[in-house]
């Protein structure tokens, strides 16, 4: 349904003497009210039903925590790809180890800060904290701690313009709201966050707060990879999930140009039943693939342990770094060592093992200083992570 424009256009401070037109998004929600009907009906049940069986998963694993700490980091990598880095999931778990030789430093700093703001939004909301601008601002000072965009003002909204794509705000595909109207608007999206629960399924006001996030894009840097952890906060918060499983940044990247027109159409049209329903399509399709995924881990880990189980003498301490490649998939042997609690030459010898049994595989080629990564599970978790081709 097309609306009209869902906002005011006004003039902010010129940019080198050329006047500004800037978007100011109405509060939400919709007016007139969202059609929810036929076909897109049919589809907010079956993503509330996807979002369910995912919110059940960790019935499939013996630690969801081995399935969070990957999961978490391969949309770190995939959400700072939209924004132009080209790191892999393998450079950021070498990053984190101290071994990352060649990785471009910004880039892999720029995803682990990801990993470091979506742990700490989760933490503050455990700790019964409201998903608020004050917790979003904490969130994006973690986000921008190091590496690019560490100058542009970390945890505070902007003071000065922004735009989105092109040289100057005259030419831009989008210019967001004047920085004077950016605390007004932030506060209306908080109000709409906090709607009372029952008025709106979170499933819809995850749909509709990441719009309007991006429309208001209140910082300097940072805006669209805050924006998608705003959607796994949002379902957290509200306990749709229990855990933070799902994540739309591999379908907005496979879907990226769609995407953008449909923020775009969604300003300047107001069809918001469009967006909804790309959405929500992703949010059904990403639930679906994280549940066989972890189908997929539980199997093979289950596989693997059975595997090693019969290595004779040495299976003891072979499962001890087995479990190990479960919970980091890429180790040092002194890494492995200290986590499987063995020594050193026992370490070395189960990883031999588990290198002849095609489990593990050396990564380095060198005799010393060599590292080790769980040669499946990282074949899963890298699927659909190649860096986006560069633009000519």
């Amino acid at each position: 349904m097309e609306r009209g424009p869902t906002g005011t256009i006004e003039r902010g401070p010129s940019f080198d003497g050329e006047s500004v037109r800037a978007f100011v998004p109405f509060p939400l929600p919709p007016s007139p009210p969202l059609l929810l009907e036929g076909d897109l009906r049919e589809q907010l049940d079956r993503g509330l039903l996807e979002l369910g069986r995912l919110d059940s998963v960790a019935l499939l694993l013996p630690d969801t925590r081995l399935f969070l700490y990957a999961y978490i980091r391969r949309e770190a990598v995939l959400s700072s790809q939209i924004e132009g880095t080209r790191s892999t999931l393998s450079d950021l778990l070498l990053f984190e180890i101290n071994e990352a030789p060649g990785v471009p430093m910004d880039d892999v700093a720029e995803v682990s800060n990801y990993v470091a703001a979506l742990e700490h939004g989760l933490s503050r909301l455990r700790d019964g904290f409201p998903l608020s601008n004050r917790l979003l601002c904490e969130t994006h000072e973690k986000l921008l701690a190091r590496g690019r965009g560490a100058e542009k003002h970390p945890g505070v909204f902007r003071t000065s313009q922004n735009w989105i794509q092109g040289a100057r705000p005259g030419v831009a595909l989008y210019v967001p709201p004047p920085a004077d109207r950016v605390s007004e608007c932030m506060s209306e999206l908080e109000k709409f966050i906090h709607s009372p629960p029952g008025s709106i399924s979170t499933l819809l006001k995850a749909a509709l707060a990441h719009v309007q996030f991006e429309s208001i894009h209140p910082y300097l840097d940072g805006n669209g990879r805050l924006g998608r952890l705003l959607i796994t906060l949002l379902f957290c918060n509200e306990r749709v999930l229990q855990e933070p499983l799902l994540y739309l940044s591999l379908y907005f990247k496979k879907h990226r140009d769609e995407y953008y027109d449909l923020l775009q159409r969604v300003r300047t049209a107001g069809d918001w039943e469009a967006w909804i329903a790309f959405f929500v399509a992703g949010v059904t399709e990403t639930a679906g693939q994280a549940v066989e995924t972890a189908k997929r881990l539980a199997r093979m880990f289950r596989a693997d342990r059975e595997r090693v189980a019969n290595f004779g003498r040495i299976a003891g301490s072979a499962l001890r770094v087995h479990e190990a490649l479960e919970r980091q998939p890429i180790l040092s042997v002194g890494l492995a060592a200290k986590k499987a609690r063995l020594s050193t030459p026992t370490t070395t010898s189960a990883l031999n093992a588990l290198m002849e049994s095609g489990i593990a595989r050396e990564l380095t080629g060198k005799r010393r200083n060599r590292l080790f990564g769980y040669q499946r599970y990282l074949a899963i978790l890298n699927e659909g992570t190649e860096p986006l081709p560069l633009e000519e």
